[in-house]
């Protein structure tokens, strides 16, 4: 169980490589049903494929996860966006290059990094 906690830790937005499995958590507005802005945490888990800007204000990364048959849903965030209120590293990944588009098709696999 510990080692759980342990693997799952909070990261800064300097640490995202591609190559990761991370859940990003992100807050949304939205109306309730009498008109009143309500504001909700939603998560988005994903492999990071890119990130793009190094660390500058207008840096980006690129998450990317499989959705039902077979249709993938890829996801661009702002490195320093204020709706991001946290990012959890899941799993990292052995990878050789900086994008990582040959996994759009969802038929390769990587090795984990213990």
């Amino acid at each position: 169980m510990e080692d759980i906690k342990k693997e799952k830790k909070e990261t800064s937005v300097t640490d995202i490589k591609p190559g990761m499995m991370i859940k990003i958590y992100q807050k949304i507005k939205e109306p309730d049903a009498k008109g009143n802005m309500k504001e909700r945490i939603q998560i988005f888990e994903g492999m990071v494929i890119s990130r793009h800007g190094g660390n500058t204000p207008g840096a980006t990364f690129t998450v990317s996860r499989k959705a039902a048959d077979n249709i993938g849903v890829e996801k661009i965030y702002p490195l320093y966006s204020p709706t991001i209120s946290k990012i959890e590293i899941v799993k990292k990944f052995k990878v050789r290059r900086a994008k990582l588009n040959f996994l759009k098709d969802h038929s390769k696999k990587l090795k984990e990094v213990k």
